[in-house]
């Protein structure tokens, strides 16, 4: 039986009063590996909406290219810049960094090649920290569906990337995807959400949906988002399953925001529109009482 996420859920549980002798630590590190010379926009939408969903430090690493633009862009992200396109010879580098994080985002904007795909799945596989698998990182563990094996990670494809991924395509019928979810989120012992006009997120077992958002989040980069808010969270010790269904809430509501405002026009790089709009779904519940 699914479980749908009522329109204004109660983020209490994810977002408790802070104690005054709270520090930097407390509320996670994320790392992210994003970003190609050609794609340099999913490395920052990744990081500002960790950033805002409350993630204390937010790290970087993908190409030189993506990381200039976006230490540029704002000084909060910390940039660990590449020399080239991701590949097997930044592995130990990056599994070295991953030993002072709490969580993984990886995959948004990532060059789709072999290569990259490879180093993918060599970082999955070896990483032990929870993980947001996204966009090409989707299309990499689809080749090597092994390296899933014991991790505690949320992968967030949409519909072309559910069927990379299984093999298998998925309609706009909702009870076909909540069968085909949570049979392959079982399978491979993850957490599965399913992006859509109405969002399916399962573990295999239990399964959710999620009503926010709005038509007008088309655009690329309102999934870097969803990652970024996921990795967040995770980094705060809430479950895979946890996670994922608040995070789903938390950015559709903030689309839903920033379509009133700019309807048609909206883009995910509209930071007063999306991105700031994440505070303010989260903010009244996190400071009251």
């Amino acid at each position: 039986m699914a479980v749908g996420l009522p329109s204004n859920m109660n983020l209490k549980k994810y977002y408790p009063k802070r104690r005054k002798w709270a520090h930097k630590g407390d509320f996670g590190y994320v790392l992210i590996v994003a970003g190609s010379e050609r794609y340099t926009g999913s490395p920052i939408f990744n990081g500002l909406s960790a950033l805002r969903a409350g993630a204390d430090l937010v790290t970087i690493v993908g190409h030189k290219r993506a990381m200039d633009i976006a230490a540029s862009f704002l000084p909060d992200l910390i940039t660990y810049p590449l020399d080239g396109e991701l590949s097997l010879k930044h592995v130990p580098k990056i599994l070295e960094l991953a030993k002072n994080f709490d969580a993984l985002i990886i995959g948004g904007g990532l060059k789709r090649a072999p290569k990259t795909y490879k180093a993918i799945q060599k970082i999955i596989k070896k990483i032990n920290l929870p993980i947001v698998i996204d966009a090409e990182a989707i299309r990499a563990v689809a080749e090597d569906k092994s390296v899933l094996k014991n991790k505690k990670a949320i992968l967030t494809p949409h519909s072309e990337e559910f069927r990379i991924l299984t093999g298998e395509k998925v309609e706009e019928d909702i009870n076909q995807r909540k069968e085909k979810v949570k049979r392959w989120a079982k399978k491979l012992g993850v957490v599965i959400l399913l992006k859509g006009h109405i969002d399916v997120i399962s573990d295999g077992e239990k399964i959710f949906l999620n009503k926010t958002g709005s038509p007008f989040m088309t655009k690329g980069g309102f999934g870097d988002t969803l990652a970024g808010i996921c990795g967040a969270l995770l980094a705060r010790g809430f479950s895979p399953l946890e996670a994922a269904r608040a995070a789903a809430f938390i950015n559709g509501k903030a689309g839903e925001l920033a379509a009133k405002k700019f309807g048609e026009g909206v883009l995910a790089s509209d930071i007063f529109s999306l991105i700031e709009k994440i505070p303010k779904i989260i903010t009244p519940r996190t400071f009251r009482g």
